[in-house]
């Protein structure tokens, strides 16, 4: 198999069967989470660590030295004050390792460098509707010759390159489609990007790689279990339970978007035909209100405004019901709201929806509330797949596909 195209397997963080470990992968996946509960703070000690993840003083002292060997995490001296030996402060080293990320969506191309401690070293983006794969592979080649030459990563450091795109990029049409955005149907994205992006390349579904980066980057510590809405120019979804990212029989889990809408007044609609960015801009075309970028769209003029009103009351009508369903069958901590939707706007359907969903008779909910990660969270989350795939704790790296030993 060709090097670039290794890592496009969504399979590489999943596993379908029963299956046993060893003692190499058992100590594959505790020098993760090791490095994951270092990641997640700013500094910490061996005691910290081992109080955290329940794992012995001495194995935490064999892992930490292995980090520190392998150039992903630095000691940072000591911690002063106290009794006896003062202990090492750890932190996570930075520069150890990076990600990049692509976020291909009908609207616009984002590109990242991501660094290990999950810091957005360069970022590059381009509002380019229905991009065909030639302008992809044009804006990636010019924006990676400009990174390159700032220097802001070290190639040599990259663990691979993430892709976030919708599925069926090609096959489900919304407003402005033109005919020969088909061609993406027949791509092969790994193979398009491979001459410019020598790494190992993982391809996901833009919701998906969302919701998996929420849930690497603090929220799944405080809400483990929770349904990601991402509203990009078509509407998605992602589902996390228990911090693992579940897809679902034909990894298609969380197309809330492509649920029809009863409420909406044209037949067989679907909830993505209002709830979704191409939607909101099709309504402020037809206001006669064109090119307002999404950072503005949270702006104060009057017939702006009035279109955004519309929209929210009418997005938290479209989304009630599948909501619902969300909350009684998955029971959430919490349902995120992220996209490139300004904040102001995140937070204004929110408090929508749950203003709608209170009045609604349910045992228990989750509330609905803007993601840490917004306007930038697929490119992100594409970037930490290969941190996933070779760095980061995932419960698929213990499973052992033959005989496992005991």
């Amino acid at each position: 198999m060709d090097e670039a195209r290794k890592g496009s397997s969504r399979d590489a963080r999943l596993t379908r069967g029963l299956s046993g470990t060893n003692l190499a992968r058992a100590g594959d996946y505790n020098q993760r989470t090791v490095l994951q509960a270092i990641r997640l703070t700013k500094e910490t000690t061996r005691i910290a660590l081992a109080e955290q993840t329940g794992l012995t003083p001495a194995t935490i002292a064999n892992i930490t030295n292995r980090l520190i060997d392998a150039g992903l995490v630095r000691n940072a001296g000591r911690l002063l004050g106290g009794r006896g030996q003062p202990p090492l402060r750890l932190q996570v080293e930075p520069d150890g390792a990076f990600g990049i990320g692509l976020c291909i969506d009908r609207d616009h191309l984002t590109i990242i460098i991501l660094d290990l401690a999950g810091l957005v070293r360069a970022r590059r983006t381009a509002d380019m509707p229905f991009a065909m794969p030639d302008d992809v592979l044009g804006f990636v080649r010019e924006q990676m010759a400009m990174l390159r030459a700032e220097g802001s990563f070290d190639p040599a450091n990259v663990l691979g390159v993430g892709v976030a795109m919708p599925d069926e990029l090609g096959r489900i049409s919304l407003p402005g489609q033109p005919a020969g955005y088909t061609v993406w149907n027949g791509t092969d994205v790994a193979g398009l990007l491979s001459a410019e992006l020598p790494w190992p390349i993982h391809i996901d579904n833009d919701a998906a790689a969302a919701a998996l980066g929420e849930a690497q980057t603090g929220t799944a510590l405080a809400t483990p279990s929770f349904f990601y809405l991402l509203l990009a120019a078509g509407l998605g979804g992602g589902l996390v339970i228990d911090r693992a990212y579940h897809r679902g029989a034909h990894s298609r889990s969380g197309e809330i978007g492509l649920m029809p809408d009863p409420t909406a007044r044209r037949e067989g609609a679907l909830v993505q035909d209002t709830v979704s960015m191409s939607a909101l801009y099709q309504r402020l075309a037809h206001a006669g209100i064109t090119g307002v970028p999404p950072a503005e769209l949270a702006g104060d003029d009057p017939a702006l405004a009035a279109v955004v009103d519309c929209w929210i009351v009418d997005a938290a009508r479209s989304l009630t019901a599948p909501l619902i369903a969300v909350q009684c069958l998955i029971d959430p901590d919490v349902v995120l709201l992220g996209g490139r939707l300004p904040p102001p706007l995140l937070d204004r359907l929110a408090r929508a929806l749950n203003a709608v969903l209170d009045q609604i008779r349910m045992p228990t909910r989750g509330m609905v509330r803007a993601a840490s990660m917004a306007k930038d969270a697929p490119a992100v989350g594409a970037a930490l797949l290969p941190f996933l795939d070779h760095l980061l704790p995932s419960d698929a790296i213990l499973m052992q596909a033959g005989r496992a030993e005991i």
